[in-house]
C-alpha cells in the first residue's frame, strides 16, 4: 500500500499530516498515490523522482497566496504553456494541490500546454476553468494507453454493502441505511447477459444494474432497478457529492496514435468518475489519423456516476479502422469521442462535432453501456448508441447523421423534433437481440433514409436461435406522430416505407420455430405520417411475422 504525505510548514507553525489512500477493490489505482506535496522553505517547484513519484514543494509564502486567492494556475507550478515543453507534471501538481485545499484551477489565457505520452494523470476535484488555453495531447508514443489525462474524481470512497442477498425489478426500497444519497452498483456473476451475436461474438457479461438510493434506502424510481437478482455476488455504494463540480472551456487536440489496428482502446481522455459534474464549452479535435490506428474509448469518458451534463461542447468523430473480430471475420472497430458506462442521468445539450455527421469514414461519436436516462438536446451528432442497454432515453431538437439511432434497452425511448439520417429511424441492435422492453414515442420528426430502395422505420434482426441471456422484446407500443419521411430519392420498384424491416426472412409460416421466442410489438399508433413519395406506410416486408400487430391510424 502506497502513501501520500502532505507537509505544510508556516513561519509560526509546523505540522505533518499523512493521508493514506487505499484503492477500493475493483477500482483503478488512485493517481494521487504517486504525488508527495511538501511545504519547505524553498521555492515552489515540481520534480519527478527516478521511481516516478511526483514531488511538489510549495513554499509557505506561495501557499498563503494561493489560499488567499482561492485559486491556482498551471504556471504557478512551472507550466511553460509554449506548446513544446511537456507540462503534464505541472498540470498534475496544480490539481493535486488544489484538490487538497479546495482551490479552483484556472489555465493561463492563450497558453498552449503540450502533454506527452507519459503515464501521468491529473486528478480534478475542484472547479476548473480551462478558458481559452489549448492542450495538445500527443498519443504517438504512450506509456500507458489506459491512463486518462484528467480524472474527475470524488474525495468520497465507495464501500461494500452488507446484508443484501437479492433484488427485484422495480423494487422501491433496499433494506440498508446509507450515509447519504449513494450510487449503487450490483452484479451477479452467476448470470450472463448481453451474450453477443455476430462477428464480435462473446460470452456476455455478468448481470449488472446501477441505481440511486437515498440515506433510507429508497430507490429513485426515475431510474429503477431493471433486473431480478436472485443472487448478488457484488454490491457497492458510492456516496454522491452534493456540490456540483464545473469544468469550463479548453481547446483540446489529440495527435492520434499510430498503433496497430486492433482492439487496444486508448483512454487518453477526460474520465469523469464523480457525480454532479458540468462540462461547459469544451472543444476536442483530432489530428494525425492515417491508414491505421487503435480505436479510442471516448475523449469524454463518463462512468460510475450520476447527474452529469455536457453542454456547448464540440467533439470529433474518429476514423474507422478494421481488424479481425472474435469470430475470425473482418470487422469495423467502434471508436468514440464520447463514452458513457454505468451512469445515470447524463445529458448532452447544445453539442456538435467538427466533422461531417454523414461522412461514413468516421465512426459514430457515442457508445454507452448500462445507462439510464440519457439525453440529447439540441445536438448535431453522427449517432446515438446504447450497447448493453439503456433504461429510458430522450433525443430532442437534434440532428443525427449516417449511423442514426442504435439502441437496445427498456423503458421509454422518446425522439422528438429531430432529423435522423440512417438505415432506419431507430435500429434495434441485432448483436444484442434487437430488444426493447417498453415503448417508443416518435413525435414531430423527419426521417431521411440512407437506403432508398428499402425504407423501414424500425430496423433490426432476430432469428430466435441465439440465447442472449434474457428474453428479447420489441417495443410493446410505438407511437408515431407528425413524421415526415423523405423517400423522394427512390427506385422505380419502390413499394413504399415500412414500419418494421424484415427481422427474420426465414419466418414466413407456422413451421418456423424460435428456440428463444421474440416478444413482438402489440400496437402501433400512427398520426399524420407523410411520405415524400406519396406511397403509404406499410407494416413490413414480412407480413407474417407482424400479422398480430395492431396498427391504429388517425
Amino acid at each position: 500500500m502506497k502513501m501520500i504525505t502532505f507537509m505544510m510548514k508556516y513561519s509560526l507553525l509546523f505540522f505533518l499530516s499523512i493521508i493514506t489512500v487505499m484503492a477500493v477493490q475493483g477500482q483503478p489505482p488512485d493517481p494521487l498515490e504517486n504525488i508527495v506535496i511538501t511545504a519547505q522553505k524553498k521555492k515552489t517547484r515540481v520534480r519527478t523522482t527516478e521511481n516516478g513519484i511526483l514531488q511538489v514543494n510549495v513554499s509557505p509564502k506561495d501557499a498563503l497566496k494561493f489560499k488567499a486567492a482561492g485559486m491556482v494556475r498551471y504556471s504557478d507550478f512551472g507550466a511553460r504553456g509554449d506548446g513544446k515543453t511537456d507540462d503534464m507534471d505541472a498540470i498534475a501538481a496544480t490539481h493535486a494541490f488544489a484538490g487538497q485545499y479546495g482551490l479552483r484551477v484556472k489555465a493561463d489565457e492563450e497558453a498552449t500546454y503540450y502533454i506527452s505520452g507519459k503515464a501521468r494523470t491529473a486528478v480534478i476535484r475542484t472547479d476548473t476553468d480551462f478558458g481559452t488555453a489549448a492542450f495538445i495531447i500527443d498519443d504517438t508514443n504512450v506509456e500507458d494507453r489506459n491512463a486518462p489525462v484528467f480524472l474527475v474524481s470524488s474525495g468520497l470512497a465507495p464501500f461494500e454493502l452488507k446484508g443484501i442477498s437479492s433484488l427485484r425489478r422495480d423494487q422501491a426500497k433496499i433494506d440498508v441505511s446509507l450515509p447519504g444519497t449513494c450510487l449503487i452498483t450490483v452484479t451477479n456473476a452467476d448470470v450472463r447477459h448481453y451474450i453477443r451475436f455476430g462477428p464480435n461474438q462473446d460470452n456476455g457479461s455478468a448481470q449488472t444494474d446501477i441505481f440511486v438510493a437515498d440515506k433510507d434506502g429508497r430507490v429513485d424510481m426515475d431510474a429503477p432497478i431493471i433486473w431480478d437478482f436472485d443472487r448478488i455476488t457484488g454490491i457497492t455504494a458510492l456516496p454522491i457529492d452534493e456540490k456540483t463540480l464545473t469544468i469550463t472551456g479548453g481547446r483540446f487536440t489529440t495527435i492520434a496514435n499510430q498503433a496497430e489496428s486492433k482492439y487496444t482502446y486508448y483512454s487518453r481522455n477526460i474520465a469523469i468518475r464523480r457525480s454532479n459534474v458540468v462540462v461547459d464549452g469544451l472543444e476536442h479535435r483530432v489530428t494525425g489519423e492515417g491508414d491505421h490506428g487503435a480505436p479510442y474509448g471516448g475523449f469524454i469518458n463518463i462512468g460510475d456516476c450520476a447527474y452529469v451534463t455536457v453542454k456547448n461542447t464540440v467533439l470529433t468523430g474518429h476514423m474507422t479502422y478494421r481488424t479481425i473480430g472474435s469470430a475470425g471475420e473482418p470487422v469495423s472497430m467502434g471508436s468514440y469521442d464520447i463514452s458513457v458506462n454505468r451512469a445515470l442521468n447524463v445529458s448532452f445539450v447544445n453539442c456538435s462535432q467538427t466533422n461531417d455527421i454523414n461522412d461514413t469514414r468516421y465512426w459514430g461519436i457515442l457508445g454507452s453501456n448500462y445507462c439510464k436516462n440519457l439525453l440529447y438536446d439540441h445536438c448535431v451528432f453522427s449517432r446515438f448508441d446504447a450497447h448493453k442497454g439503456v433504461a429510458n432515453a430522450t433525443i430532442r431538437n437534434s440532428t443525427l447523421g449516417h449511423m442514426g439511432i442504435n439502441a437496445i434497452g427498456s423503458g421509454t425511448l422518446t425522439v422528438e423534433n429531430t432529423t435522423v439520417r440512417g438505415w432506419s429511424f431507430i435500429n434495434l441492435r441485432s448483436d444484442y437481440g434487437s430488444t426493447w422492453q417498453g415503448t417508443f414515442i416518435i413525435r414531430n420528426c423527419i426521417f431521411v433514409p440512407a437506403r432508398p430502395a428499402r425504407v423501414a422505420l424500425i430496423g433490426g434482426s432476430y432469428s430466435g436461435q441465439h440465447d442472449f441471456g434474457y428474453t428479447c422484446y420489441m417495443p410493446e407500443r410505438i407511437t408515431i406522430e407528425n413524421l415526415k419521411i423523405d423517400d423522394s430519392n427512390h427506385p422505380e420498384d419502390y413499394q413504399g416505407p415500412a414500419i418494421f424491416t424484415d427481422f427474420n426472412p426465414q419466418m414466413t409460416g407456422d413451421t418456423y420455430v424460435e428456440q428463444f421466442p421474440y416478444v413482438r410489438t402489440r400496437e402501433v399508433i400512427l398520426r399524420n405520417v407523410i411520405t415524400a413519395s406519396g406511397k403509404p406506410l406499410r407494416v413490413s416486408d414480412n407480413p407474417f411475422m407482424f400479422r398480430d400487430v395492431k396498427v391504429s391510424k388517425d
